[in-house]
């Protein structure tokens, strides 16, 4: 089975109540290939919600308590996306995932870039908290460009 994240499935779970639908990831939940999982919201947070960054580090750093995830106005919320972390960490497990694909900047699903914690749409190369915690535990994270370019591959 193959983990998604629900906004490349249309589904309207960004922070600002859009979504990135991917054709591609669309046709493996038409085929019953794959499944959504939205961190976040798994974390706790309503759509729409504001938006956040993580502040002095990666994913990796927020989970070994030496970064942060802020939102723009300041408050803190590190805990709530390392819930939405260990949540979907065992939503993967439970479906046997193969493959999680992950849509890239957030600060929690970004596979290879994230922002970079200034909040002025500069990214940096890193993790979000959750791709850094399904890596940790031996899963294939890749981004919604990866499997866009080597879709063949994936499935």
């Amino acid at each position: 089975m193959i983990l998604v994240s629900s906004c490349l499935a249309g589904l309207e779970v960004r922070y600002n109540g859009t979504h990135c639908l991917n054709d591609k990831i669309m046709k493996l939940i038409e085929e019953k290939k794959a499944i959504t999982v939205c961190p976040e919201l798994l974390g706790g947070f309503l759509t729409p919600r504001e938006p956040a960054e993580i502040i002095d580090g990666s994913g990796e750093d927020v989970l070994d308590g030496k970064a942060k995830v802020i939102e723009k106005s300041g408050r803190d919320v590190t805990e709530l996306y390392i819930k939405g972390a260990y949540t979907t960490l065992k939503k993967a497990i439970d479906v046997n995932a193969t493959v999680v694909v992950l849509k890239d900047y957030s600060p929690s699903c970004g596979s290879s870039m994230i922002f970079n914690g200034e909040f002025i749409g500069e990214k940096i190369a890193g993790n979000g908290v959750t791709a850094a915690l399904l890596k940790r535990n031996g899963l294939q994270v890749i981004s919604e460009k990866q499997i866009t370019n080597n879709f063949n591959e994936i499935i």
